[in-house]
């Protein structure tokens, strides 16, 4: 893995990249029935999404929502590598958006919609559980709905 990564705003030409992405972690985090999720996602509902690349290859994804008549944005579709998880790209991205987020004067609420599987991760990033629903995502996959504090 190259020491440096590039945050690159989202085109259509990485969307087989980026599916390959959530294919390589499911079922360890998606539900199978998540891909055609994030496949509509991609063509129907992006506001920013971005990929990261080290040595020239997409290792990881993950976007932004905007709810300006909630004050609110949401943090989504996270997906790293599984061979470049632990290594601090989702936590360089994950910051990356917040700070897009805290430049919009509009919005004042950070949300993510997340699982128990990768709570942790954003609890360790400065998210707080608000709520829980057992298997939304799939058997074993429950839905974490986090704020940022």
């Amino acid at each position: 893995m190259s020491d440096t990564i590039q945050i690159l705003p989202y085109q259509d030409h990485h969307k087989s990249d980026v599916l390959r992405l959530i294919e390589l972690n499911t079922p360890q985090y998606f539900a199978p029935a998540e891909h055609a999720d994030l496949y509509h996602y991609l063509d129907n509902l992006v506001d920013d999404y971005f990929v990261v690349k080290s040595d020239d290859k997409i290792v990881a994804c993950g976007g932004i929502n905007y709810f300006p008549e909630q004050a609110k944005a949401h943090i989504s579709w996270d997906i790293v590598h599984p061979l470049f998880q632990r290594k601090g790209i989702g936590k360089q991205l994950l910051q990356y958006r917040i700070n897009i987020i805290k430049n919009k004067p509009e919005i004042s609420s950070i949300i993510v919609n997340t699982s128990q599987l990768v709570e942790a991760f954003y609890a360790a990033n400065g998210f707080v559980r608000i709520a829980q629903e057992k298997d939304f995502w799939g058997v074993g996959i429950d839905l974490v709905r986090m704020e940022f504090q």
